[in-house]
């Protein structure tokens, strides 16, 4: 199999151990699942599928963080415990995504679950000289780090632009650097803390998911994964971190998906134009829903519009005229091998379907059930 690495910038042989560590961002339960949450949970649905039909167990962590910025901004929008918002988003999300025929996690691990691992991760990161206290806070002090910009290789400005985009408040007056990044920080009074040897405070971003890996996987994973957004700040910052306190390898393959659009136009909270998972299972089949999504390689970002259910719907409807049979699966296991060009597979499906032919063992390695 050859896939993508985001790291290395080129597509490499991903020859992984008999059991696959995987790591993939999951919510922030603060708003339901969107098409682009539904996209990158997908792709990886159907690495996990190609490399257990390959023969191998995979692990993927999928973790929740209901603990940061968003969330506590958008419980105090609306008025609720912040935790109490968590629950129904995520009760939301399990049950799209259980529609949708995606494979189980192995763990799906909450930020607050992780506390101590939290505090002694920090700790790990001070030890090891790349970190510093300052104004009630802990900052991960990127000049210390020459590898830091190795997974995303982005410049310097590209990285100050992302960091005051996404949450890295660059302006910051206690940060030596606007590019260091936050650890541990105070809380706010109407924010939960816990007690810290820096005093009462909550973690960082960063470090929730760099501590869940390690609690979950082990020091060194196989491949971690998420939108192509998360790849600066979030994911060039785990790497910093956790490499920093532990000295070893954090992730060996990044693997990142595009970004979906509507109609040409980001989708956005701000602009209110997402198109919810939750919608899409009520209205559509959710093979169809996979088909759609499928169409379209994991990589470039790509348009979300009106006559793709349509299209996906005569396309499933077309697959199953013929019953069961195992025709195309080569030509789809080739493909899947090929940087994960489901497009691809989805095409030879096509074929042999028009030939008369039952493509449903194929199907199935897509995650379709016909």
């Amino acid at each position: 199999m050859k896939l993508y690495d985001t790291a290395r910038q080129a597509v490499v042989d991903f020859t992984p151990d008999p059991t696959v560590k995987m790591y993939t961002c999951g919510i922030t339960p603060y708003d339901s699942a969107h098409i682009g949450h539904v996209a990158a949970y997908l792709a990886y649905d159907v690495l996990q599928r190609r490399l257990r039909d390959l023969g191998h167990d995979t692990q993927c962590v999928r973790n929740v963080t209901d603990v940061d910025d968003d969330i506590l901004r958008k419980a105090r929008e609306v008025g609720v415990y912040y935790l109490d918002l968590a629950a129904e988003e995520i009760a939301k999300f399990d049950a799209s995504m259980e529609a949708l025929g995606l494979l189980p996690s192995f763990s799906e691990p909450r930020a607050t679950s992780a506390i101590p691992d939290i505090l002694g991760f920090i700790g790990m990161v001070l030890d090891s000289g790349h970190a510093y206290q300052t104004g009630g806070a802990v900052y991960f002090s990127v000049g210390s780090w020459p590898q830091f910009g190795e997974v995303s290789h982005y410049s310097r400005d590209q990285m100050l632009e992302y960091a005051r985009e996404r949450g890295g408040n660059v302006d910051d007056p206690n940060k030596k650097d606007p590019l260091d990044f936050v650890l541990w920080q105070p809380s706010a009074d109407d924010e939960p803390w816990w007690e810290s040897l820096w005093g009462r405070g909550r973690p960082g971003w960063h470090i929730e998911c760099s501590a869940l890996a390690m609690r979950e996987l082990g020091e060194t994973i196989d491949l971690h994964g998420g939108g192509s957004d998360l790849i600066f700040p979030h994911h060039e910052c785990e790497a910093a971190q956790s490499e920093a306190a532990t000295g070893s390898t954090f992730v060996k393959h990044w693997m990142h998906v595009g970004m979906v659009r509507l109609d040409g136009e980001k989708m956005s909270k701000s602009l209110g134009n997402l198109v919810f998972a939750e919608h899409l299972c009520k209205e559509w089949e959710p093979n169809a829903i996979r088909l759609a999504v499928l169409n379209h390689h994991y990589r470039p970002g790509w348009d979300w519009n009106d006559q793709l259910m349509p299209d996906a719907t005569a396309r499933l409807a077309a697959w199953r005229e013929h019953g069961n049979g195992d025709a195309a699966c080569d030509d789809v296991r080739a493909c899947l091998d090929d940087d994960l060009d489901t497009p691809g597979a989805i095409a030879a499906i096509d074929t042999a379907a028009q030939a008369g032919h039952g493509v449903s063992t194929a199907a199935k390695l897509l995650g379709v059930s016909l």
